[in-house]
């Protein structure tokens, strides 16, 4: 799956035609989101420019000051972006950056300059394996180790019993491709004290850690504090046009700023991005706790829906989403269930499932599901009787 809402990788199983069937599913999926009367989720990255610019000066309007002139090289507004997430996150110091693959690879290079150890070790799932082709390994000189396994988090006990020293410990929170999946607090600071055990730091992987304060039952400040540095996205979570922010002691982070320059990351002017982030910050985050809370309410009817419909190994992961996103898995080929949610929207305006549907084995398949304001309108029965419509556009599986 790829990070954007919406887009995925269904496979394309027809050859040649005027164009692929896989892009021609992408444009249908995203045509009847934008027409949909009801939808879990609309991002608003499927907005046209003019929609999105718009967006920006009106919401912008009391976030920030507009008239003040814009940034060049990363003060003014940018400035007042990284301050922002420094106090949000407690700690000394912010640096945006332009993503958040870049912001990683930065810290960590940083971290094993510091700790004399360029192993870092992070759970097979973990967004640098499976997503950014390597970079760690062929950009930045460091050497990933897995730890961990399977749907869930590292254990203290699995970083205890490592087999070989690492200088750093990644830890994704929540862990999205295991299904935005997070361990309970305690879990959480015995993972921690077992790294420091091993003189390691520990690094959060918190593209969406603005999502994890309901689970917790945590401030942000007391979630980021347990780890020497970490990483937050401004578009998973709280809508902005993208940038990332690392944070930590304000030596590390003036450091950081150093390899930003280097790789590429002083960029002229980024007042549209950081802009956005501000009103994420100012507007969607102190709704992330609401939008989780009713995720377990869609969760659970979902379950309700494909049991009465009797659809054979139909599953919900996590059964309690921990985050407002999870992942729901059917006994069938990305392709169908793919072709079977685009014309639930197509048809009805409900867009059930608004994003890609990946293979997880022979058929079997899944999707995230994202609940953000659209979806607080719907109640159980209204997700259990777009269940019921959905698969009546599946194939009989008796």
């Amino acid at each position: 799956m790829t990070d954007t809402a919406g887009q995925g990788t269904e496979q394309d199983t027809r050859q040649g035609g005027e164009r692929p069937a896989l892009e021609q599913l992408r444009e249908r999926r995203a045509a009847a989101q934008r027409q949909a009367r009801r939808t879990l989720s609309r991002g608003g990255w499927g907005a046209t420019i003019r929609e999105r610019l718009a967006h920006l000066t009106e919401a912008g309007d009391g976030v920030y000051d507009l008239d003040e002139p814009a940034d060049v090289y990363g003060n003014r507004i940018v400035a007042a972006l990284e301050e922002r997430v420094a106090a949000l996150l407690g700690t000394e110091a912010a640096a945006f950056f332009p993503t958040g693959t870049m912001a990683q690879q930065v810290a960590l290079r940083c971290w094993a300059a510091r700790t004399g150890n360029p192993t870092v070790a992070l759970h097979p799932l973990a967004h640098p394996e499976v997503h950014e082709r390597q970079a760690f390994s062929q950009v930045s000189g460091l050497r990933p180790v897995r730890v961990g396994g399977g749907p869930r988090q590292p254990t203290a006990a699995e970083i205890r019993d490592f087999e070989e020293p690492f200088g750093a410990l990644m830890l994704e929170l929540p862990l999205r491709d295991a299904g935005f999946v997070l361990p309970t607090w305690e879990e959480l600071t015995e993972v921690v004290e077992a790294a420091r055990e091993r003189d390691a730091v520990v690094h959060f992987d918190g593209a969406r850690l603005w999502e994890c304060t309901d689970h917790f039952g945590r401030p942000l400040e007391e979630i980021a504090g347990l780890a020497d540095s970490v990483y937050v996205s401004f578009y998973k979570s709280v809508g902005g046009f993208g940038g990332a922010a690392l944070a930590g002691p304000r030596t590390l982070v003036e450091e950081a700023k150093t390899w930003r320059h280097r790789y590429g990351g002083m960029i002229f002017q980024q007042f549209p991005t950081a802009l956005s982030a501000l009103i994420g910050l100012d507007r969607e985050l102190p709704r992330l706790p609401e939008f989780v809370r009713h995720a377990r309410v869609v969760a659970a009817a979902l379950r309700e829906g494909f049991a009465a419909a009797g659809v054979p190994w139909a599953r919900v992961h996590p059964e309690q989403p921990h985050t407002h996103e999870f992942q729901v898995w059917l006994p069938y080929e990305p392709d169908v269930v793919a072709e079977a949610a685009v014309r639930q929207g197509e048809e009805t305006s409900v867009m059930l499932f608004a994003n890609a549907w990946d293979s997880a084995g022979p058929g079997l398949a899944f999707t995230e599901v994202v609940v953000r304001a659209s979806g607080l309108e719907w109640t159980a029965d209204d997700v259990r009787a777009a269940v019921r419509d959905f698969v009546d556009r599946l194939p009989d599986k008796a």
